[in-house]
């Protein structure tokens, strides 16, 4: 579903807005830019590498994908966790894979702009929202576990 949602939203802003067009959605706080972001996360430039970082990223999502499988059984958390993250990696290796087969490869569709007035701080798309949510939950189910785990060592 993520996959689906993340590819609707950005041929969204591709058909309704034109590069570097920018719409205040939430006064200046939130506004959808739509710009394309050749680099990694957070705009992180990675020049004449991108066929590499693609290609890594390609084994990164498959190595996600196992690991998502292994945890079907797992604590739902976990299993919600690594859905968002495989999701959203899939979603953006859509776009990235187009290096392969656009002569112009400009990038990952990006438009969600955070900031304020002047000052934005990122723009990313629905994809880098899920892995972003995926770790936050990895994270509150790794911390709370440890947490338990503790415990129950203390009092064992």
């Amino acid at each position: 579903m993520i996959v689906i949602i993340d590819q609707l939203s950005k041929n969204w802003i591709k058909s309704n807005f034109i590069l570097w067009e920018s719409r205040e959605i939430l006064g200046s706080f939130l506004k959808f830019s739509y710009v394309n972001n050749p680099g990694i996360a957070f705009g992180i430039s990675v020049g004449d590498w991108v066929v590499l970082i693609t290609v890594l990223s390609i084994f990164a999502t498959f190595f996600i994908g196992y690991i998502h499988w292994q945890e079907q059984n797992e604590h739902m958390l976990i299993f919600l966790a690594f859905s968002f993250i495989l999701g959203g990696a899939i979603g953006n290796l859509i776009d990235r894979s187009s290096v392969f087969f656009v002569e112009n490869y400009v990038g990952v569709v990006d438009f969600i702009d955070i900031g304020l007035g002047m000052n934005r701080w990122y723009t990313f798309n629905i994809a880098d929202s899920a892995v972003t949510v995926g770790i936050v939950l990895y994270l509150i189910h790794s911390l709370s576990f440890q947490e338990k785990n503790d415990l129950s060592n203390e009092t064992g």
